[in-house]
């Protein structure tokens, strides 16, 4: 009986401590690409003073990449001799917009951070947010005019 109860603890123990330091967090790019989070503001920005409505669509392109098997950048995925990438599958094709700015995006991030640092996952979540706070501001302004 003694001997089971140790194997556990042992295995338990082992287990903590692989999983201790592995968690998430939201500082992540401080240290691997410092400059990745504003060269994100910066192309989003840019893109919905220039059409305000893809503000809303960068919250869409995130929404569908997130709906089927979570959020993992796969919208972004373009097709292949052996099968259909989620940017034109049925449930996509001509409905999400938006792919070109993240093309954008990912040219900005990977020549600040130079190279592939920042995951496509990360890139569509950090627009859908900063695209929220884009359109926000516009709004705030707007609404100042007519105080």
């Amino acid at each position: 009986m003694a001997a089971p109860l140790l194997c556990f603890a042992v295995v338990a123990a082992a287990a903590l401590a692989g999983a201790s330091g592995q968690e998430l967090t939201a500082d992540y790019y401080d240290e691997a690409c410092p400059q990745a989070l504003s060269a994100i503001k910066l192309v989003v920005g840019a893109a919905v003073v220039k059409e305000p409505r893809m503000g809303a669509s960068l919250v869409r392109l995130h929404f569908h990449d997130c709906f089927v098997n979570g959020c993992d950048g796969s919208i972004l995925l373009d097709d292949t001799e052996d099968m259909v990438g989620e940017k034109t599958s049925k449930a996509n094709n001509m409905s999400v917009r938006g792919f070109g700015v993240i093309d954008s995006i990912k040219t900005a991030v990977n020549t600040a951070c130079l190279g592939n640092v920042v995951s496509c996952a990360d890139i569509l979540a950090v627009a859908a947010r900063d695209s929220i706070v884009a359109v926000s501001s516009q709004l705030a302004f707007i609404s100042t005019l007519f105080l």
